[in-house]
C-alpha cells in the first residue's frame, strides 16, 4: 500500500531520515517507534507531501506521492493531530465536518452534520456535543472529536501521531480501543507514531523502529518483545544502557 524507498532529509546540517526503507501492507496497522527528535513526524510529513524528501521515493498503491494529483491524494487519508488541532473558533460539528464542507469532499451542510453526528456517536460522543466548541471539552472529549473528524470522510489511510499525549492511563485505554475497532471496521491502512508502549501493543499489527535515521527493526508485533534487536530491547524495556543514548 504504503512503500518508502531510500527516503533522505536533512534540514540544514541535522540530517533527520539519512535512508528510510518501509512498506505498510495494505489494511495493516504499522506503528512507528522511537525516541523524541528521531524523525517520526518527518516521516509522516515526507508522505503527505508536507515536507519534499531530498532523496529516494515514496508511492501508494504504486503511485509517486509526489507526482499526484493534491486533491484527490489527501482525500484518501484522515490524521488524528498530536495536539487535537481542533479549530477553536467553530463548533464541534463543524471541526469534524471540516472536509466536508469545502474542496471535491463538499456536502451539503445538513448532510456534513448528520455525518458529524454520526461520527460523534461512533467515539462514544453524544449528538448535543455537536454544538459545543473545543474549549467547552475535556482532553479527552477533544481527542474523541478529532478522531471523528479524522474518519469523517471515511479515509483509506488514517495516521495518527501521538494519539495518548496528555490523556490519563484510562482515556488513553479508550482511545487506543476506538482506534483498533475503527481501523478494524473500516478496513483502513493505518500508521501511527508513538512511544507509549500501551499503545503499540494496543494497535499494531506490525511494529518499526526508527532511530539514527534508518529503520532498524520491523515486524509483527508478536515478535516485538522476542526479536534480539539491541534498539528494540532497549527502547521497550526503557532501559538506560544500550546502543541509544539518551539526550541530556
Amino acid at each position: 500500500m504504503i512503500t518508502l524507498a531510500g527516503i533522505h532529509k536533512a534540514f540544514g546540517p541535522n540530517r533527520v531520515l539519512r535512508g528510510v526503507d518501509l512498506v505498510v501492507p495494505r489494511g495493516q496497522s504499522m506503528v512507528i517507534i522511537g525516541g523524541s527528535g528521531t524523525g517520526k513526524s518527518v516521516l509522516l510529513k515526507c508522505i503527505l507531501g508536507l515536507v519534499q524528501p531530498d532523496t529516494g521515493t515514496i508511492t501508494v498503491d504504486g503511485q509517486d506521492a509526489t507526482t499526484a494529483a493534491r486533491d484527490a491524494f489527501l482525500a484518501r487519508f484522515g490524521m488524528l493531530f498530536q495536539g487535537g488541532a481542533l479549530f477553536d473558533s467553530l463548533p464541534v460539528w463543524q471541526n469534524v465536518a471540516f472536509r466536508l464542507l469545502r474542496g471535491s469532499l463538499r456536502r451539503p451542510k445538513a448532510e456534513a452534520r448528520d455525518i458529524a453526528i454520526e461520527k460523534l456517536r461512533r467515539v462514544g460522543l453524544k449528538p448535543e456535543t455537536a454544538d459545543l466548541y473545543p474549549a467547552e471539552l475535556s482532553g479527552g472529549m477533544q481527542k474523541r472529536v478529532g478522531l471523528a473528524r479524522a474518519i469523517a470522510a471515511e479515509p483509506e489511510i488514517i495516521f495518527f501521531d501521538e494519539p495518548t499525549t496528555g490523556l490519563d492511563p484510562i482515556m488513553a485505554g479508550v482511545i487506543n480501543e476506538l482506534i483498533r475497532e475503527i481501523v478494524t471496521e473500516m478496513g483502513a491502512t493505518a500508521m501511527t507514531i508513538t512511544h507509549d508502549m500501551s499503545s503499540v501493543r494496543a494497535i499494531a499489527d506490525r511494529v518499526a523502529m526508527l532511530h539514527g535515521g534508518v529503520i532498524q527493526w520491523t515486524g509483527p508485533i508478536t515478535e516485538m518483545d522476542t526479536t534480539p534487536d539491541p534498539y528494540v530491547q532497549q527502547f521497550i524495556h526503557g532501559r538506560a544502557e544500550g546502543p541509544i543514548e539518551a539526550v541530556r
